[in-house]
C-alpha cells in the first residue's frame, strides 16, 4: 500500500513486466513506487547469468529498460535493446532524477517513476519515416539557441527521453510517436497562448502546423 496526498492509503501499482535497471539503489526506488520485479545489470558489463535472466523475463513476461537518464545508461539501454528489440522503454526526465549533482533513477520520487513506467513505449518493428530534421528545425526543437532545452521538455513529455538533434529525429520515429501527439506536446511545452490562430497544412491529411502558431507568436512579439 502507498500513501496519496491526502495521507489515505491505496494499493501500489502492479507491473506485469520484469524492469531492467542498473543496481541494487534502482531497485529499492522502483519498490517504493510499484509492485514491480527487477533484473539488475551491475553496469555496462553485464554478465552472462543476467542476459539469461533478462531472456527468460523477455520470453515469459516482457521486459521495461529503465536505465539512468545519463550516457552511461542511453549506452546499457542500447546494448540490451539490441538483443531484445521488442523490449518497452522507460525514460525518467533528467531533472527528475538529479540530486545533488548525481544522476539515476534512485533519486526519483515515488510518483515520478509511476509516471514514467505509464508511458514506457515500445520500439516499432519497423522504423517510421513521420518525422524529418525539417520537422525539428521548424519545431525549435533543432538549430536555435534554446533548442537543447525544448528537446529535453518536448522528450519528457512524449515520454522519449532526451536526445541529440539527431538522435531525438531516431527516437521519434522509432518509438511510434503520431503527428497529433507531438503537435500536442509542442503546445504544451511553448505554453503558446489561446487565441492564436493556426493555418492549416497544405497536405491531404489537414493537419495542424504547431510551428504556423510559433511564428505567429514570434512575429507579434516582434512588433511590441
Amino acid at each position: 500500500m502507498i500513501k496519496t496526498a491526502a495521507g489515505k492509503k491505496r494499493p501500489m501499482t502492479s507491473i506485469k513486466e520484469v524492469i531492467v535497471v542498473e543496481g541494487r539503489d534502482d531497485t529499492a526506488a522502483l519498490k517504493r513506487a510499484v509492485d514491480a520485479e527487477t533484473i539488475e545489470t551491475h553496469g555496462f558489463g553485464i554478465r552472462q547469468e543476467v542476459w539469461e535472466l533478462i531472456e527468460k523475463a523477455s520470453r515469459e513476461r516482457g521486459i521495461i529498460i529503465f536505465t539512468d537518464p545519463d550516457h552511461a545508461g542511453e549506452e546499457i539501454r542500447k546494448k540490451i535493446s539490441e538483443k531484445f528489440p521488442d523490449a518497452r522503454h522507460a525514460f525518467l526526465p533528467r531533472d527528475r532524477a538529479l540530486k545533488k549533482g548525481d544522476v539515476g533513477v534512485e533519486n526519483a520520487e515515488p510518483e515520478d517513476i509511476r509516471k514514467t513506467l505509464e508511458e514506457a513505449r515500445a520500439q516499432t518493428e519497423e522504423k517510421s519515416e513521420e518525422f524529418t530534421m525539417q520537422d525539428l528545425i521548424r519545431a525549435g526543437l533543432s538549430g536555435g539557441e534554446d533548442s537543447k532545452e525544448k528537446r529535453q521538455k518536448a522528450g519528457a513529455c512524449l515520454g522519449i527521453g532526451y536526445g541529440s538533434s539527431r538522435r531525438f529525429l531516431g527516437k521519434l520515429n522509432s518509438y511510434g510517436v503520431s503527428r497529433e501527439e507531438f503537435e500536442e506536446c509542442l503546445i504544451k511545452i511553448l505554453k503558446t497562448p489561446a487565441g492564436v490562430q493556426i493555418k492549416k497544412d497544405a497536405t491531404p491529411s489537414g493537419t495542424l502546423k504547431v510551428w504556423d502558431r510559433i511564428s505567429l507568436k514570434t512575429t507579434a512579439s516582434s512588433h511590441r
